[in-house]
């Protein structure tokens, strides 16, 4: 019985040890762990696209002649699903799809007869200087923002900005964005009405997006920013005579970063996706309003390959943003510069070898100063 113990304990001690392994193998491999699940998710969301359109009640052979105002006859319908490879099973299309997606064909849209990539890059180049506008404008807007409204917590300050933070989060997009074109383009003729590419008509749709952006971003900095400044380590920093410009920069400005970057790698994935109904309402020409269109008339492959890019665009985001935490967050930094510290310490710069072991080391009292 001593012995069957001895080697139940002695296995379970193992399984313990070969997960340490695994979970320390991970963490090092974090890039390569990262791809093997972008690569499951990536199949997975595609097969799952896939199934689901062909699920509709109008296949592509259907739809190819419809977009065209011809009313096939069954015989034509059944030719025709033969060449488009509709007959046969379900996993040998979305075997035949894949293969084209990696050879860089998503296929020919059904109402503009043209190829899917060449559409995705015509658009491309105006929903990134949307994207990209309203991310940059939401960043500066929010982060002075969210600082402020923690640092002034519970004064007047602080409830004027929650406030209007709260109105902002509530008002719904299409919404505000048919208020900002009722006021600032019919009624004051300060923007057009439609876009039509230029900077001047992307003011509307940007501000569209970045007010609810940037109200959502303060409510949430401002909660990571009174986070970190009620931690033990913030008092401790005080004692040690660290300045407050000091702790704000090199310590509670990454640590609140830190949650938010999550929330901004989820904005910029829907971004760059195109906002659909923004785009649609001020006729920006983006991938937004494309796949709208392509949804009004069943344009299969256009769908599929907006989808394609959703996937990609996620979980790139995902994974820069995963690696931006690591890099801000202060303990693997910290972790990495004392394994430099004992094994390497020549490659440490002496000022940061200085300012490393002042943040440490405990500094001496007021009276052994003296």
């Amino acid at each position: 019985m001593a012995a069957f113990l001895f080697l139940i304990s002695g296995s379970d001690f193992m399984m313990k040890e070969r997960a340490a392994r695994l979970r320390g193998l991970w963490k090092r491999h974090f890039i390569l762990a990262r791809c093997i699940s972008f690569l499951f998710v990536f199949f997975g969301v595609t097969f799952l696209t896939f199934a689901v359109t062909s699920l509709a009640p109008s296949d592509g052979a259907e739809m190819y002649y419809l977009s065209r105002g011809i009313t096939p006859s069954p015989e034509l319908l059944a030719e025709t699903r033969a060449e488009m490879g509709l007959d046969q099973p379900l996993l040998v299309q979305y075997g035949h799809w894949l293969w084209n997606v990696l050879h860089g064909n998503l296929g020919t849209s059904y109402n503009f007869e043209e190829s899917v990539l060449s559409q995705l890059t015509r658009k491309l180049p105006y929903t990134l200087a949307l994207a990209g506008a309203a991310f940059l404008l939401t960043a500066a807007v929010s982060l002075p923002l969210g600082a402020v409204a923690a640092v002034k917590r519970n004064k007047l300050t602080d409830f004027l900005i929650r406030a209007v933070s709260f109105v902002g989060v509530s008002v719904p997009n299409f919404w505000l964005a048919l208020l900002l074109l009722y006021f600032l383009a019919v009624q004051l003729r300060l923007f057009p009405v439609i876009g039509t590419g230029d900077l001047r008509s992307m003011a509307l749709p940007v501000l569209t997006l970045v007010i609810p952006l940037s109200c959502s971003y303060v409510r949430q900095i401002r909660t990571a920013f009174l986070e970190e400044m009620g931690k033990e380590y913030v008092t401790a920093l005080r004692a040690r005579g660290i300045s407050e410009r000091e702790i704000f920069f090199s310590h509670l400005l990454p640590g609140a970063l830190t949650p938010v970057l999550t929330l901004a790698g989820m904005s910029v994935g829907s971004l760059l996706g195109g906002a659909a109904i923004v785009e649609t309402i001020f006729g920006w020409p983006g991938i937004g309003s494309m796949v709208v269109d392509a949804i009004r008339v069943r344009d299969y492959p256009v769908i599929q390959g907006y989808v394609l890019w959703m996937a990609a665009i996620y979980l790139l985001a995902g994974l820069v943003t995963d690696l931006f935490c690591r890099m801000l967050d202060p303990r693997q930094r910290r972790k990495a510069l004392w394994r430099k510290l004992a094994h390497r310490p020549e490659d440490v710069p002496a000022g940061r070898r200085k300012r490393f072991c002042r943040f440490m080391i405990p500094a001496r009292s007021p009276e052994g100063r003296r």
